[in-house]
């Protein structure tokens, strides 16, 4: 990390005398001379001007801004990027804007700390539509005469890079853009109660608390009950969430790069097997080998990266990834690659660390799988969400009863007064996925669990069966084994699309495949 910061000699007077105020601030300060000042803002090139070309997304995006302006007619919607996030004393994580900003804007990347969209209300279109006026207000940038320039180690060009110009994000997202500092004004202005002619304000809150403080004041002052507005903003935060149920043709296009990158990565993880068995923390050269797609590819990795050897397998959240790869066990890897619109895809496979599968590892394999390809079945439009859950279970509970592991029949354990065969199958099917691993997951349910499948909508498919290795409740030649098969699937009119198909599904297709590149 640059820093120019000189130590003090310990135990020195100068030392002694540092106050605790100045200690806070421990690190290098550039001068603060009249003349330094003067000398910084001299001799730099020109930035090249240039006009940026309107992004393929302005044009959804807009058309998605239109979808909520018609939900909420009459009412200014505040929607916060969120600022950056402290990782440790002053260092920051990456910055990745809040999903809702960047489904409304199409602002992908780095895209922009602090950064807030406002949703002002306008008069009706000519077909009596409501209607809002979009304005994005985020940090401009700051000019090479001013202190910042040089200063600023959060958003000053010379340590984070150029950013772009109010006019530049004007031009390339098709999308009014203003000075932060005239947020205040934008956001509070004849606020209130509806019922005294005040303009509704909805939040989605908990993103950046200077923004939730801002509105929060306005309320108070102007009388607005606040319990009431919690309900106001949890209903924005929920449509915004309903509104990503079915993406659009570019958000489909995200996905279908994410999911190549996704699938680069597994071929980097079956290379890295030969390193992986040398070393003493297996799973995390698997780890890092997906991670190079990830950042090579995409912009980062989706969600923390599951790389879980034998009985880690089984612990369906694993990811410390500090255990070793051992000869004649299984590796599940359950991965995605982050695209640079910030689409991820979710897929895991589960492979023979040597390449072949034992017969016990091949017969509980090709039971998930064929939970897998019973739930493809009835991921068809017109079913309901929760039909594909249902039919993935039934499917593993027919195993369980088959290999005498279900203490019930398989009628009793897949009802609501049953549930045995969740010892071995714990987790949901299905998930929407999209802009977060976990996509639209603040709809209401009777969209989402008891929602109708329709064309466009984008989730996984992910059955598994985990047998721990202290399960007594099972043969010893099950301990010790977790198997999940995921694939990421678009629904058409035709019925399910897997995306995620390059990567091989059988236990015949994976053995070939590894072989292949290795």
């Amino acid at each position: 990390m640059t820093s120019s910061q000189q130590p003090l000699e310990p135990g020195s007077d100068e030392d002694r005398d540092q106050t605790l105020a100045e200690r806070a601030e421990n690190r290098s300060r550039p001068p603060r001379s009249e003349a330094f000042r003067s000398f910084m803002a001299r001799g730099w090139a020109s930035a090249p001007e240039h006009e940026p070309e309107r992004a393929p997304v302005a044009d959804a995006a807009r058309q998605r801004r239109e979808a909520l302006s018609a939900r909420f007619p009459g009412e200014r919607l505040v929607i916060p990027a969120g600022p950056l996030k402290v990782r440790s004393n002053d260092t920051d994580y990456r910055f990745r804007p809040h999903s809702a900003f960047a489904h409304m804007t199409g602002l992908g990347l780095d895209h922009e700390p602090g950064a807030v969209l406002v949703l002002e209300p306008a008069q009706d279109d000519a077909a009596g539509r409501p209607r809002h006026e979009a304005a994005l207000y985020f940090r401009p940038l700051a000019g090479r005469d001013t202190d910042q320039f040089y200063s600023d180690p959060r958003y000053g060009e010379f340590w984070v890079g150029p950013q772009p110009t109010l006019a530049e994000v004007r031009a390339e997202y098709g999308i009014e853009c203003r000075d932060l500092s005239e947020l205040e004004v934008a956001v509070t202005k004849n606020a209130g109660n509806q019922a005294l002619g005040g303009v509704r304000v909805r939040l989605v809150r908990e993103v950046d608390l200077d923004v939730d403080a801002l509105v929060d004041t306005s309320r108070y002052n102007t009388g607005v009950d606040l319990e009431e507005s919690d309900g106001l903003d949890a209903r924005l935060a929920e449509v915004l969430s309903e509104l990503r149920l079915v993406k659009d043709e570019i958000e489909v296009e995200n996905l279908r790069r994410a999911i190549a990158s996704t699938a680069q990565g597994f071929e980097n993880i079956v290379r890295s097997l030969p390193r992986a068995l040398e070393h003493r923390r297996g799973e995390r050269v698997v780890e890092t080998a997906f991670f190079t797609a990830a950042r090579t590819e995409g912009n980062d990795v989706g969600y923390e990266t599951i790389a879980a050897c034998g009985n880690n397998a089984t612990v369906l959240h694993w990811i410390r990834n500090n255990g070793a790869v051992e000869a004649g066990k299984l590796l599940l890897v359950d991965a995605g690659v982050e695209d640079d619109t910030l689409y991820t895809a979710d897929i895991t496979r589960t492979l023979p660390v040597d390449g072949r599968f034992t017969e016990i590892q091949k017969r509980i394999y090709d039971a998930v799988l064929a939970a897998a390809d019973a739930a493809f079945a009835a991921a068809v439009p017109g079913n309901r969400f929760r039909d594909v859950h249902a039919a993935a279970v039934r499917s593993l509970a027919e195993s369980l009863h088959a290999w005498g592991l279900l203490p019930v029949s398989v009628e009793e354990a897949v009802s609501d007064a049953g549930g045995q065969h969740r010892r071995w199958m714990p987790h949901g099917t299905s998930h929407h996925l999209g802009l977060d691993v976990h996509d639209c997951a603040q709809a209401k349910r009777e969209l989402y669990v008891d929602g109708v499948i329709e064309p466009g909508m984008v989730f996984t498919i992910e059955p598994g069966l985990y047998f721990k290795e202290d399960d007594l409740a099972i043969p010893e030649e099950y301990r010790g084994i977790g198997i999940r098969i995921e694939d990421d699937v678009l629904i058409t009119a035709d019925g399910p699309e897997n995306l995620s198909a390059a990567l091989p599904r059988t236990t015949g297709e994976i053995e070939a495949w590894m072989e292949g590149l290795r």
